[in-house]
């Protein structure tokens, strides 16, 4: 199915009724247009959200799928279905603001090489502050650790306009509120399913970078993130796929040559995560780092022959943020 306008705005939906109730409205305001539609995909929930949608909001357009599918098959079934020419994947827990979608539509539609754009991405609840998922653009360091401009570890900075002004290129745009070019969406395989979910708009980024595109954040656009929707910091099965999807995106986007010596090194700082929850007698996420590397050994087999062989300096690899934040004490 192929949509009539230029942009599909796609809410994936699991048991977010609460989540709809409050940033749905927002969202049909400013988001439906002549040129773009606003879509409710729902990963087979149980709450009644999808009811609820239709009979408030019918205006919005609405796709059921058979269960839940994470949320890389989820988002990947959805796209592959309407096949607008650009996608933007929203999450349910976001605030848009008025005319947030146009930027980033003009953006990508006026620039062939961009496959991929995010707006500035601040906090719903510190509004002042970006928010720790995807701030105002996202880079990998010299150990494949994600980092933001706004956001080192678990310092955010508040937004003072020091990141505003002609878009940039970055490593990796967030998923929060991620603007893509549909056709190479599709053409790289769209988001790995095997992820499930976090990071997988992290590897895809890379995948666009490998492929000779841009990825980009653009300050014209802004939008408030909750955060945590599904799963909140602290929480082990977060830690889990955080180090696991990690782990495997480093394993599939690194070039071959050398690829190993870096995940040797990389496995041996992880260690020292490991090692502070052990400090602090956090047993259930020292286990979740364990288990993500076991788990790691066994998936990496699902991506031999696959190899990267299109090398590229991924934006912010120079950098090591360990010795930045914690040696150097560095906030931004």
């Amino acid at each position: 199915m192929t949509g009539e306008k230029k942009l599909g705005i796609i809410v994936l939906n699991w048991n977010g009724l609460e989540l709809l109730k409050k940033f749905l409205p927002i969202a049909v305001h400013y988001s439906i247009s002549s040129e773009s539609d606003l879509i409710v995909a729902d990963n087979g929930s149980t709450d009644g959200s999808m009811d609820w949608v239709e009979e408030n909001y019918p205006e919005v357009i609405r796709f059921r799928l058979d269960k839940n599918y994470g949320f890389a098959e989820g988002y990947n079934r959805v796209i592959s279905h309407f096949k607008y020419p650009y996608t933007i994947l929203l999450n349910s827990d976001v605030e848009v603001t008025p005319g947030w979608w146009e930027p980033l539509l003009k953006f990508i539609e006026n620039n062939s090489d961009v496959g991929a754009v995010q707006p500035k991405i601040k906090s719903y609840h510190n509004r002042e502050y970006f928010e720790y998922a995807g701030a105002a653009g996202g880079y990998l360091d010299r150990f494949g650790y994600p980092y933001c401009r706004g956001r080192l570890f678990d310092r955010v900075e508040k937004d003072e306009g020091q990141y505003d002004g002609e878009a940039i290129d970055v490593c990796w745009a967030s998923g929060a509120a991620l603007t893509v070019r549909t056709d190479l969406y599709l053409r790289l395989g769209g988001l790995d399913p095997l992820f499930f979910a976090h990071m997988e708009e992290i590897d895809l980024c890379c995948r666009m970078l490998s492929a000779g595109y841009r990825v980009c954040a653009l300050a014209d656009s802004e939008v408030f993130h909750v955060g945590g929707g599904s799963l909140h910091a602290g929480n082990p099965k977060k830690t889990y796929l955080n180090f696991r999807n990690n782990l495997l995106l480093l394993y599939k986007n690194l070039p071959k040559k050398g690829r190993n010596r870096k995940l040797i090194i990389r496995r041996l700082v992880d260690t020292l995560a490991f090692l502070m929850y052990l400090v602090k007698f956090d047993f259930r996420n020292a286990g979740a780092i364990l288990n993500a590397h076991k788990d790691f050994r066994k998936m990496r087999k699902n991506y031999l022959g696959k190899e990267n062989n299109h090398p590229v300096d991924f934006p912010g690899s120079q950098r090591c943020i360990i010795i930045d934040r914690y040696l150097l004490n560095k906030k931004k």
